[in-house]
């Protein structure tokens, strides 16, 4: 009986300090704390204390019990509603709440052992006698039925907080909500994440179990979504969602968006870049460098995952694919880009604008105008590449007969030129990428460069070509070459609106002298395995026009959302170490790697 009384009165000691830990003076929700700490704490002391020790009531033992298992999940939710206001606590406050409140939830599991039903009557001959004294109640009708569902709602809320807790420390299970990590993951697939080795935190705090696990290149990892705003607010809306989420086994999502959405969070992806690292993605190929190498070498494990022809799959996966982003002829005219654009010898592009631009003031009728007349004969919007080559045939018309015309045509088809030096072409030799007088100094931006420069020829030949058929007044007719030019100009088109998913420039970025920047310690970088169809580490979620190159004042724009960032190990969840759902697909995730 002592050693009950003993932990009964530590165990009130810590809920004491408990309550005083949880005390706020903002006027907000966090208010709330105290009072339910308060309250729960007075409750108990009362009925075990005073009702139980002194006064022997042994029938309010199931009532202890409840008490006692309820504690630390009263305590929990009091210590997320302090930190549930604007302000929050202290890492200080925190830290000690969590150090009480572990120390109240080992009290209350040794005095629930002591109340074992099997040892509870051996601690005092008095409460012995009375338990053999007393007849076993046994409900009946109506009773019967509400003790029932007392029980199981007793069963269930306790459940809950079970389930959340060890999905905040231990384990949890997420769906796949998008195709982003295609083949490995099919929408709807459940994945169990194990969280103890990454570091989980107390909820709406930073204390928690320390970090322990180190991830590698290929890991896939769930992660918190870092687009989203990080504010209070959000995180109390996101653990108030979670803990739904996770109380139902993920079967309710609520956490939403301004605009009413369901948000991307948390995201599952592959990490593969690591800290120390400088990267790059040059036509689908992961490249990194170190401090200890200044080239940048080919990664070729990721060639393992990424994914960049999924017609390529066998038919009982393809079959579960919702959508396939490019066709088997489209990846080969990707190819062919690529190919054309590392092939492109400048100093002749240079040499064909002079000679498209001459051609063309042969037809143009409209006369000279003045320098900003010239300038502003299109908007800045119109140099999207898209309209730029579909709408060739009205601006022929429009080039031909406005006033500067031929003066504007004759700017955008050599503007590029001002950078022109020896460019040597694009060189790769056993997964080491080098290149000597690269426009912007890297393969990235040179190649970029040159995409603006094919751009600009295609649009050039496009519009000489539709200038001759207009001053032949019918005598010439479209060709076949016309027909291939058009191809040619499709296949350019829709290279470069894909271009933000196939390459990715230098990140992180180099400084303003031209030092290389790593990836920091504790960081990492993760993209889909889809690379066509995953927002990932590579994007913002807004897209605006761009221009191709900084290197051509009247450069071609495409749409982009380019904005690599890396990913703060705090982030990081957990390693998806094993999916369970679908029972023909279950098993540990990356045994199924393409070689």
């Amino acid at each position: 009986m002592k050693k009950l009384s003993f932990f009964v009165y530590l165990n009130l000691a810590v809920s004491i300090a408990f309550c005083f830990l949880s005390l706020s003076f903002h006027l907000d929700i966090s208010l709330a704390a105290f009072p339910l700490a308060a309250v729960f704490t007075v409750a108990l002391a009362y009925v075990v204390c005073v009702l139980l020790l002194k006064k022997d009531k042994i029938k309010l033992l199931n009532t202890v019990r409840r008490l006692y298992q309820y504690q630390p999940f009263v305590y929990l939710t009091a210590f997320v509603l302090q930190r549930a206001g604007k302000k929050g606590s202290s890492y200080e406050v925190d830290l000690a709440a969590v150090i009480v409140w572990i120390a109240v939830a080992v009290t209350s599991l040794v005095i629930l052992h002591y109340l074992n039903e099997k040892r509870v009557y051996t601690l005092k001959k008095e409460w012995e006698k009375e338990h053999k004294a007393t007849p076993v109640v046994k409900f009946h009708g109506a009773k019967r039925v509400v003790f029932e569902a007392l029980e199981w709602i007793d069963a269930l809320v306790q459940a809950i907080y079970d389930i959340v807790l060890i999905n905040i420390f231990l384990f949890q299970l997420y769906e796949i909500p998008s195709e982003s990590m295609v083949p490995e993951f099919l929408v709807k697939d459940r994945v169990a994440v194990f969280k103890t080795l990454s570091g989980p935190k107390f909820p709406l705090s930073d204390v928690g179990l320390p970090y322990v696990r180190k991830y590698d290149r290929g890991d896939i990892v769930v992660l918190r979504n870092p687009h989203y705003k990080n504010d209070r607010k959000s995180e109390v809306k996101t653990f108030v969602s979670s803990f739904v989420y996770m109380a139902t086994l993920t079967l309710v999502k609520m956490n939403k968006d301004e605009n009413g959405e369901l948000k991307a969070d948390p995201l599952v992806k592959r990490l593969v870049g690591l800290p120390g690292e400088q990267l790059m993605m040059m036509d689908g190929s992961l490249y990194a460098r170190t401090k200890d190498s200044a080239q940048f070498t080919k990664v070729t494990d990721d060639e393992k995952w990424a994914a960049w022809d999924l017609n390529t799959l066998p038919a009982n996966e393809k079959k579960k694919i919702e959508w396939i982003p490019l066709t088997s002829a489209e990846v080969q005219d990707t190819l062919d880009i690529e190919a054309e654009r590392r092939s492109l010898d400048l100093q002749s592009a240079a040499l064909e604008c002079d000679d498209l631009v001459r051609r063309f003031k042969q037809y143009a009728k409209g006369g000279t105008a003045s320098a900003d007349d010239v300038k502003n004969l299109f908007t800045a919007e119109d140099m999207y590449v898209y309209d730029l080559i579909k709408n060739n045939s009205e601006r022929t018309i429009k080039l031909l007969t406005a006033a500067g015309g031929a003066e504007w045509f004759e700017t955008f088809m050599n503007s590029w030129k001002k950078n022109l030096l020896k460019y040597s072409s694009y060189q790769e030799k056993d997964g080491v990428l080098t290149g000597d007088g690269l426009v912007g100094g890297d393969l990235y931006t040179d190649s970029n460069f040159r995409l603006d420069v094919m751009a600009k020829l295609i649009f050039g030949r496009m519009v000489v070509r539709n200038a001759e058929l207009i001053a032949s007044q019918g005598a010439q007719t479209q060709t076949a070459d016309d027909e291939i030019l058009a191809q040619k100009a499709k296949k350019l088109t829709y290279y470069i609106l894909r271009l933000d998913q196939r390459n990715m420039p230098i990140f992180p970025a180099n400084d303003s002298n031209g030092e290389a920047c790593y990836i920091p310690e504790n960081c990492y970088f993760m993209m889909g395995d889809n690379r066509y169809n995953s927002t990932d580490m590579r994007h913002s979620y807004e897209q605006k026009l761009v221009s191709l190159t900084p290197y051509d004042e009247d450069a071609v724009l495409y749409p982009s959302n380019m904005a690599p960032q890396f990913v703060s190990r705090s982030l990081v969840l957990g390693k998806a170490s094993y999916r369970f759902w679908p029972l023909d697909r279950a098993g540990v995730p990356g045994k199924g790697m393409k070689k």
